[in-house]
């Protein structure tokens, strides 16, 4: 049974209040371990309520911003792209595997929305491009996505304080649970340059890319099962949106087309939950760096997206989202063992890597 004393919200997250995580924090202990503990129920995941009225409004600017910038031609929105770091900076789409296949579903704007330049050697810039880049911006002229520079800084700062006092609120109870007891999450985070948001857009299934949206329409269907390589990862309410009815036309902001579209966490005991989070709210989860340097006591957990709805509530319908990887740099140690994030990082792409091409092979073969 659901402890009284903690709030949820209807699908069983734990719910936290914004004043109360920022002025005690000190009063969150019990909520904290049983959205980020060990027992079978634990989704590994936290929302954040009450929060501060302009948050409303950047989410909705920066995630309409997503939306308008996919949409511009492919040659302007290519201008943005940087292949030397592997596409980790500026925009992406199609560059990634999905269950085997390069994903072309989803687009993602990368970048770093606390600091533009990082202050590192030019040795260790270059050996960890993905994290040490400057960042891409799009021109503040670009027609049809200006100030889109400044919505993404504006929104990422504000989800990175807000994970900030929530790594304050989480130190007592991560701190009997880290290798090495000197660790302290604020600092991992607060004073890490390798911070990393993800604007998405979700492209609606198209003739190219085409979805069986039914009884059998895979959980995964808009975005693979994954971990979070983060220490904490923040996330805001996905937003829908529908195609203006003719080419040009602004679009507008539908409800999420079904039941069965949206976010699915699988619990530290393997059920399945979908997750919705409140428009005014904000979520974060735990990572697999967090995993690695508490011994694995705190587990991340598997979360993937479905599309779900009809095929014609669906076709011109667009999710966008915005997520903040709050993670340490690659020097910091996470381990007894001396594995620094850098390695854990290198190790991970090396698994999604591996993982794909088996995943391909596996195609192939059937």
């Amino acid at each position: 049974m659901p402890d009284e004393k903690i709030a949820y919200t209807p699908e069983g997250v734990v719910l936290v209040s914004y004043p109360t995580l920022v002025s005690a924090p000190e009063t969150l202990g019990a909520a904290i371990e049983k959205a980020f503990g060990s027992g079978p129920e634990c989704l590994g995941i936290i929302v954040v309520k009450d929060l501060p009225p302009a948050y409303v409004a950047q989410r909705e600017k920066l995630l309409t911003l997503a939306y308008k910038f996919a949409h511009l031609a492919q040659a302007q929105r290519e201008k943005y792209s940087d292949e030397s770091s592997n596409y980790s900076f500026g925009w992406s789409h199609g560059k990634e595997i999905m269950n085997g296949k390069p994903d072309v579903l989803k687009g993602s704007y990368y970048a770093n929305p606390i600091i533009d330049v990082p202050s590192v050697s030019q040795e260790l810039a270059e050996e960890w491009k993905e994290y040490y880049r400057p960042n891409i911006w799009p021109d503040p002229n670009e027609q049809g996505v200006e100030g889109f520079e400044e919505a993404f800084k504006d929104l990422g700062r504000f989800v990175f304080d807000t994970g900030c006092a929530l790594a304050e609120a989480c130190q007592p109870f991560a701190l009997s649970r880290f290798s090495d007891a000197t660790m302290s999450l604020p600092k991992l985070i607060s004073t890490s340059q390798t911070t990393k948001a993800r604007l998405l857009h979700y492209f609606p299934p198209s003739p190219d890319t085409p979805l069986h949206v039914d009884e059998d329409e895979p959980v995964d269907s808009w975005c693979g099962f994954h971990l979070d390589h983060s220490l904490l990862t923040g996330l805001c309410s996905a937003m829908f949106l529908r195609e203006g009815d003719a080419p040009g036309a602004p679009p507008t902001v539908v409800p999420c087309p079904s039941s069965t579209s949206g976010l699915y966490i699988r619990n530290r005991g393997g059920e399945l939950t979908k997750v919705s989070i409140p428009q005014d709210c904000l979520a974060f989860q735990t990572g697999e760096a967090l995993e690695l340097a508490t011994g694995g006591k705190l587990r991340a957990t598997p979360h993937c997206v479905r599309v779900g709805g009809s095929s014609q509530d669906i076709s011109t319908t667009s999710r966008e989202t915005f997520a903040l990887f709050m993670q340490p740099g690659t020097e910091e140690l996470l381990s007894p063992t001396s594995v620094t994030f850098g390695q854990f990082s290198e190790e991970y792409s090396q698994t999604i890597m591996e993982r794909s091409l088996h995943e391909e092979c596996n195609l192939k073969i059937k």
